[in-house]
């Protein structure tokens, strides 16, 4: 509500600001004259929340296109009426609907639901829903006067205009001359605007439905998927992280190329136990900082002291002499372990007798996953795979740009 009002305040003192401008322009004692030259001779008009701007520029296209192929958009304009006298027929019943529905006793149903802005609308997609608006309208009026000529009826002009915040077009035909032809050749007219308008979703149904075709050689697929947008401040976004753009081709080492791919990985990440990695035993101690296991947050076991975000603690299991199986823990850096071959046990490794299988310990919710991307290093994220999930899992698409 506070971000309606504030919108409402910024369009009612934008419109204020720009009438006081144009009524001291117009009052102004050396430049007034201009202003209302440049005005008259451009077709610009300002009023109280609303502009105008009129032209005849257009006339010799419309006489252009309105006298071509005579016959053949004869037809045309009559299959127009045709649609018209279906659309209004059906518009009827459909209000009918709605109004017996909102009447009835029942559990009430929405047959039509109107689009307001900051309701069920965003107020981000503002721009796209009354650019949408801008170009149906110029299409409808441009049908109208192109049907005009070709019924012999004079357009005089024609103009866009702004109403507070709805844009629109209008044409401006000769109404002697529109009274004057028969009842279907005005119909012709009428009904021009909205075939027009319906031959204009048709058109971009189609569009959007054959894009993948139509793009198909700017785009390779089947070979990993793209990151359209990532959640901001999500805990993979970053330098360091993920960003838009980035093409990822594994997660843990399971092939994403597809979607279905993706789905497919994170699901395997979420219900199965996590891989491990088959590191040297004197490597990994090597490089192991262990202190004593403490308790850390939410009451799990720890063996790092956390004074680095790179290291993770691993457990692995030593068999001694006696075949008895030792539990122990290595705090080390959490990239080179991920770069050695993937186990499940010890006996996965070669040379399993220098070679341990180490595995993230972690809490249960918790997991290691390993992004593989094409280029640059892979990303390694460690929190809750769901919340990863979030953050990009809708946000995909399986369309590469070759140069990738």
């Amino acid at each position: 509500m506070l971000a309606m009002n504030a919108w409402f305040a910024l369009v009612m003192g934008f419109w204020s600001i720009l009438y006081l401008l144009d009524a001291y322009a117009k009052t102004h004692q050396r430049y007034g004259q201009r202003y209302c030259e440049f005005k008259e001779r451009n077709g610009f008009q300002v009023t109280m929340a609303q502009v105008r701007c009129y032209s005849t520029c257009l006339n010799h296209i419309f006489l252009r296109i309105g006298q071509w192929k005579p016959t053949l958009t004869r037809i045309w304009f009559t299959g127009g009426v045709w649609f018209g006298i279906i659309a209004m027929v059906s518009s009827i019943g459909l209000l009918t609907w709605t109004l017996v529905k909102s009447f009835s006793v029942e559990k009430k149903e929405r047959v039509l639901t109107p689009v307001m802005p900051g309701v069920n609308l965003p107020l981000n997609q503002i721009v796209y829903y009354f650019s949408v608006l801008f170009v149906s309208g110029i299409f409808h009026e441009l049908g109208h006067a192109v049907a005009a000529v070709r019924e012999q009826v004079r357009v005089n002009g024609f103009g866009i205009f702004l109403l507070v915040i709805y844009p629109g077009a209008f044409v401006d035909l000769h109404t002697d001359h529109l009274h004057a032809v028969s009842a279907i050749r005005q119909l012709r007219i009428y009904c021009a605007g909205i075939w027009h308008n319906f031959v204009l979703v048709v058109t971009g149904v189609l569009v959007m439905s054959t894009l993948p075709t139509l793009l198909s050689p700017m785009y390779v697929t089947g070979t990993g998927v793209v990151l359209t947008d990532v959640v901001k401040n999500s805990p993979v976004f970053g330098a360091h992280g993920l960003q838009t753009g980035d093409y990822i081709n594994a997660l843990n080492g399971c092939p994403v190329n597809s979607i279905e791919d993706w789905s497919r990985c994170m699901g395997a990440i979420v219900y199965y136990p996590a891989p491990g990695y088959c590191m040297p035993i004197g490597k990994l101690q090597q490089m192991s900082h262990t202190i004593p296991l403490f308790v850390g947050y939410g009451g799990h076991p720890e063996c790092c002291s956390n004074s680095s975000v790179s290291d993770l603690c691993f457990s692995y299991e030593i068999v001694s002499d006696a075949n008895n199986k030792e539990k122990s823990y290595s705090c080390v850096e959490a990239r080179p372990v991920t770069e050695q071959p993937r186990c499940q046990k010890n006996s996965d490794c070669l040379a399993a007798r220098r070679t341990v299988c180490v595995h993230p310990f972690l809490e249960k919710s918790t997991k290691l996953i390993k992004i593989m991307k094409s280029k640059g290093k892979s990303v390694l994220y460690v929190g809750d795979p769901y919340l990863f999930g979030h953050s990009g899992n809708s946000l995909i698409s399986v369309f590469i740009l070759y140069y990738i």
